[in-house]
C-alpha cells in the first residue's frame, strides 16, 4: 500500500535548503520535489462537462419485433442437403410420381411414443427391402402458452430428420425429402433408403 506524503514544515523546509545548497543536482532537468509540494498548480483543471442530447431507451430499435424461431426452416434445412439418389427418381419422387411402398402416421404421439415406433418401422422396412416409405407427422399445432422459453412449432416435424439422420437408421436412409402435397405436404417426409447389400 502507498504511503501518504509528508508534508514538510517550514524548520525543515529551510534545514533542506541549507543541506542541499551546496549540492549538484544529478538531472537538473527534474523539478524538485519540494518546490512540486510547495506550489499548487496555478489553474486547476476543471471537469470537463459533456453535453448529451435527450434520448429514450430503445428509440433507434425498430419497431417490429423479431420472431423467436432464428433456426432456418424445416423444409429449407432439408433441400440444402445434396441429392445422394439418382436424380431423376429423386425428381419423380419430389412431384408425387412414385407411390410409397409403406406408410407410418406418427401424428398425435408423443416425442416418448414416436421415437421407437419410427425406428421399428425404418427396419422393418429395410428388412423387407422396400426403397420409399413415407412417414407422417403431422404440421404441429400453433399454439403459445405464453412462457419464457419459446415452444417449436410442430415437434415431430422437427425430430424425424434427426431421427433418421442418427444411430441406428442413419446408415439404411439415402434422402429425406418432404413429401408432395397428395401425401401430406408439410406433415410428411419421403424417406428413401438404400438398397440391401447381400
Amino acid at each position: 500500500m502507498a504511503r501518504k506524503p509528508r508534508h514538510l514544515s517550514p524548520a525543515e523546509r529551510e534545514l533542506w535548503q541549507k543541506a542541499t545548497s551546496k549540492d549538484e543536482r544529478l538531472h537538473p532537468a527534474r523539478v524538485d520535489p519540494v518546490e512540486k509540494l510547495a506550489k499548487p498548480p496555478a489553474n486547476p483543471a476543471r471537469p470537463v462537462r459533456i453535453q448529451h442530447p435527450q434520448f429514450r431507451v430503445g428509440q433507434a430499435a425498430k419497431g417490429h419485433a423479431r420472431p423467436h424461431d432464428i433456426a432456418p426452416a424445416i423444409a429449407d434445412q432439408i433441400a440444402r442437403h445434396p441429392v445422394q439418389m439418382d436424380r431423376k427418381t429423386f425428381g419423380k419422387m419430389r412431384k408425387g410420381r412414385l407411390a410409397p411402398e409403406a406408410r407410418i402416421d406418427l401424428h398425435g404421439m408423443t416425442i416418448a411414443e414416436a421415437h421407437p415406433e419410427l425406428t421399428g418401422f425404418i427396419l422393418r422396412a429395410v428388412a423387407r427391402n422396400f426403397r420409399l416409405v413415407l412417414v407422417i407427422t403431422g404440421k404441429g399445432k400453433k399454439k403459445d402458452e405464453g412462457g419464457p422459453i419459446p415452444v417449436r412449432h410442430g415437434v415431430l416435424r422437427h425430430q424425424v430428420p434427426h431421427w433418421l439422420n442418427t444411430m441406428p437408421l442413419k446408415p439404411h436412409v439415402l434422402q429425406i425429402s418432404e413429401a408432395h402435397l397428395k401425401h401430406g405436404g408439410g406433415g410428411a417426409y419421403y424417406v428413401y433408403l438404400r438398397r440391401r447389400k447381400g
